[in-house]
């Protein structure tokens, strides 16, 4: 039986690793890297005028540009899809960067696209001191709602002392950042008013601020989030992305606070359909990191969350898990949000509390596919679950680390 088989590579790092097994001379690694990696990038509303000039330029070089069928006419415009390797975009950019259209600006927009899709490690510095570190391992964000009806557990830790307990066990269970929120945002729920939500958060996170532990606020609310910031939060979680609360981005800027936005279809914008369910939420976040970083805050205090379950059916959260890495064309940390969520109740027929080993499967795959902080209730099974994920993630660099060793150690697959 052939031991032929086919490979899937999909960054530079895991060319070069792929290569090194072959064991080809070093100095091929800049040629043939290259021509390794192929991407598949999608440009949105090109003149058609420009988008003849783009599929003219990469063909010339051996990938492959799809637009409308009636392009080559010259009027109006066109979505375009890039198929091609690393080289081919390189030498397509470096054309591009000599032309009108304003292509030179799309060259721009492709190289960053294609920069962000290589992994990275990140360090970003928080308000208040301390650091998270983005890709060494998937971070696990506790939920602690201090609230009487949230989707979930609403009522379970609105008690101060309950809270502060139950926050104290999900850092025991492995817990990277806990987040606490004090006003439900579930379809249909009367949103308590700004003065309650501190009523309820601040004296958590005034007792929380003495442990060791990274707070995040799942607020949108100015007032909510320089109250806390000054007791010591660390990250403000915002489900409106900057549009729900006009004060909160000077908050933000003053206190040089990292801010998850969160897309969202439900708080505004309700029912409005998705023309392309990736282009538009990442042109919306796109908007949204824009403003942050015109108003002062740094591009590095920047997380990005595609807002599984606001504003879209099941079926639409479902593609968002599965087209997760797509959202790390805009360069920020991914956070993502599907534990026991209506999607999965929808789905599959079940009533919250029976919901686990679902929302296990979700993270699980959206790790796979990119996220580096799952936001989830059950902290025990979802930390066991992100630790095999990345371990399998990162196997190949254990393998080729091993492979110089002699005395290896083995998994015999039997139990001592």
């Amino acid at each position: 039986m052939s031991s032929n088989h086919a490979i899937f590579i999909h960054n530079q790092e895991e060319a070069k690793k792929f290569l090194a097994e072959i064991d080809i001379d070093p100095r091929a690694f800049a040629y043939m890297v290259p021509k390794a990696v192929f991407h598949c990038i999608k440009l949105k509303h090109i003149q058609c005028r420009a988008a003849n000039i783009i599929k003219q330029e990469m063909l010339s070089k051996g990938g492959e540009a799809a637009v409308k069928k009636d392009t080559l006419f010259g009027q109006g415009h066109t979505d375009v899809l890039l198929m091609g390797t690393l080289k081919h975009y390189r030498l397509l950019i470096k054309k591009l960067k000599v032309q009108p259209l304003g292509l030179r600006e799309l060259a721009d927009e492709i190289q960053a696209i294609l920069n962000n899709l290589e992994p990275a490690r990140q360090t970003m510095q928080l308000a208040n001191g301390g650091t998270l570190e983005f890709g060494q391992k998937t971070l696990v964000m506790g939920i602690l709602n201090v609230t009487p009806d949230s989707f979930s557990d609403g009522g379970k830790f609105y008690d101060k002392e309950i809270a502060i307990k139950h926050a104290l066990e999900m850092l025991e269970q492995g817990a990277d950042i806990i987040d606490i929120g004090g006003a439900s945002s579930r379809p249909d729920s009367e949103m308590a008013d700004e003065a309650e939500e501190i009523r309820r958060v601040l004296p958590v996170v005034e007792r929380l601020a003495r442990e060791k532990t990274i707070i995040s606020i799942d607020t949108f609310r100015a007032g909510v989030a320089k109250a806390c910031l000054e007791k010591g939060a660390h990250i403000i979680n915002d489900i409106g992305r900057l549009q729900l609360d006009p004060d909160l981005l000077g908050v933000l800027v003053k206190h040089q606070a990292p801010v998850i936005l969160m897309h969202n279809r439900m708080q505004f914008r309700a029912g409005e359909p998705y023309n392309d369910l990736v282009a538009d939420i990442c042109e919306e976040l796109e908007e949204s990191i824009e403003q942050a970083v015109k108003a002062g805050l740094s591009a590095d205090k920047i997380i990005i969350d595609p807002g599984v379950g606001f504003g879209k059916t099941p079926e639409e959260n479902l593609a968002i898990i599965n087209r997760l890495r797509e959202f790390r064309s805009l360069g920020k940390p991914v956070l993502l949000g599907v534990s026991r969520k209506s999607f999965i109740g929808k789905t599959l027929g079940l009533e919250v509390d029976e919901r686990l080993e679902a929302s296990l499967a979700a993270a699980v795959m959206g790790i796979i596919n990119g996220a580096d902080i799952v936001r989830v209730h059950d902290v025990t099974a979802t930390k066991r679950a992100a630790l095999i994920t990345d371990a399998a993630l990162r196997a190949e660099d254990k393998i080729m680390a091993d492979g110089c060793q002699e005395n290896r150690p083995l998994d015999t697959g039997v139990e001592s």
